[in-house]
């Protein structure tokens, strides 16, 4: 049975575990992590594969992973890359997706996120770059600015942030930064690591990774 993104985005358990899994990262004080930044996170992975001719079904199977990949977080937000995958995998057996398709959508999952992360396929690196780069004023739940914490103010001084692939080369990822809320050094505080390893995913898709903030390339 062919399991398309469509079915998983309309499936109620999945709604239902990304509702939750968001709620609790509320209660911890993260930044937004529900429907917009999960449905960010699939439409910017297909967006990468498909401008760099991979198959559709990659591309599928892309957009599928990007919209499950933060349901561990219902879990425990340690270690929820691999609760995830786990979580992931019992679903879309349930639902009858293919042994190879489920294993390509969980191998996904279970590696993008930080200190485990890493880009072991097209796919994965896909879903990282995709996750990693969404950086945006919207995803700041707290409304009062004078109780931000660094990952609020880095969040909230960004006004645009766009992916795109350049050439069939060069995967950019270009900031709109409010530098009277935000430097550069403060976003690279907090982001560093993150971007190294966008680079790491760039170049498992056989390109470069470029960041540009305020229209000059900073990396």
């Amino acid at each position: 049975m062919k399991i398309k993104f469509e079915d998983v985005k309309d499936d109620a358990t999945v709604c239902t575990y990304i509702e939750k899994a968001d709620r609790t990262l509320m209660g911890m004080g993260f930044t937004e992590h529900s429907f917009a930044h999960v449905t960010h996170v699939a439409s910017v992975a297909g967006k990468i594969l498909k401008e760099l001719n991979y198959s559709k079904e990659d591309l599928e199977i892309a957009r599928i992973a990007g919209y499950m990949h933060d349901i561990g977080n219902v879990i425990n937000r340690h270690d929820h890359a691999q609760t995830g995958a786990l979580m992931a995998m019992r679903i879309l057996d349930h639902m009858g997706m293919p042994a190879d398709q489920v294993a390509a959508v969980i191998t996904a999952i279970g590696n993008h996120d930080e200190p485990n992360a890493y880009p072991v396929d097209a796919v994965t690196a896909a879903i990282i770059i995709a996750d990693k780069t969404d950086v945006r004023q919207t995803r700041v739940r707290n409304k009062d600015v004078t109780n931000f914490d660094k990952h609020d103010r880095v969040n909230y001084a960004v006004k645009q942030s766009t992916v795109c692939v350049r050439d069939g080369k060069i995967i950019e990822a270009s900031l709109k930064l409010d530098k009277d809320i935000c430097s550069v050094m403060d976003y690279f505080e907090i982001f560093l690591e993150r971007m190294i390893l966008c680079r790491k995913a760039a170049e498992q898709l056989g390109c470069e990774f470029s960041l540009v903030i305020n229209k000059e390339r900073v990396i």
